[in-house]
């Protein structure tokens, strides 16, 4: 464990209740939240600084990313916080929000295969071995996270998009790359710090996408 996350967890691991703002409902079904417009939505990925500053450069990503590679992308600020330890994981020490069009991350979730097999979203389990194969995503729920990076009582979507889904998302789907880095590393200071009201602030506002009636199948939304 990274010694500033470590300390994060010494802060508060015997912490009993959680702030007011902090707290949500219990709820067991998957929703996409995400920060969003009209017409795009705002993904988070954690690369090195190699990759990260050429992707900022060009506002899309170029050499020395790599088109034929599985890539996941995330809606959830939190869960990209998890997953790279504050920006601080080798290779993941700059955190991009990438601008996608809204089409395009629908097209993603309609040309998607759950990452395991659930009973009541695929008829079998042959079926749902045949459909992983042939699609280029990969969607995968896992407990969304609070500012102290602990599970939530609810799920949040990862997107890993390979073959074509990464040539339309490279070449198609990106409007704008922004490296967010100083702000995750701030907030992180501020929880650190016990500031969790600033923290809070200068957190993306994440709301419930609206997903289309005829996606909500595929991606295991009942």
């Amino acid at each position: 464990m990274q010694p500033q996350i470590k300390a994060i967890y010494l802060l508060f691991s015997t912490q009993k209740e959680y702030p007011k703002h902090m707290v949500s409902e219990a709820n067991t079904k998957n929703k996409i939240r995400a920060q969003y417009t009209p017409h795009t939505i705002t993904v988070y990925q954690a690369y090195s600084p190699h990759i990260a500053n050429a992707a900022v450069a060009a506002q899309t990503f170029v050499a020395p990313f790599k088109m034929d590679r599985m890539t996941w992308i995330k809606p959830s600020f939190l869960w990209m916080m998890y997953r790279s330890g504050w920006a601080s994981k080798p290779n993941q020490e700059c955190i991009l929000a990438v601008e996608i069009s809204r089409a395009g991350f629908e097209w993603a979730l309609q040309h998607s295969c759950l990452s395991h097999y659930q009973a009541g979203v695929h008829q079998s389990h042959e079926e749902w071995k045949s459909s992983l194969q042939k699609t280029p995503v990969r969607i995968q729920w896992d407990p969304e996270k609070n500012l102290f990076l602990e599970p939530l009582p609810y799920r949040s979507i990862q997107i890993g998009i390979s073959g074509s889904a990464v040539q339309h998302y490279v070449n198609e789907w990106i409007t704008g790359i922004e490296d967010i880095t100083d702000t995750c590393k701030q907030i992180r200071e501020l929880v650190i710090a016990r500031n969790l009201e600033a923290a809070q602030q200068l957190l993306p506002t994440e709301t419930e996408y609206p997903i289309p009636d005829s996606i909500k199948p595929v991606i295991g939304i009942t």
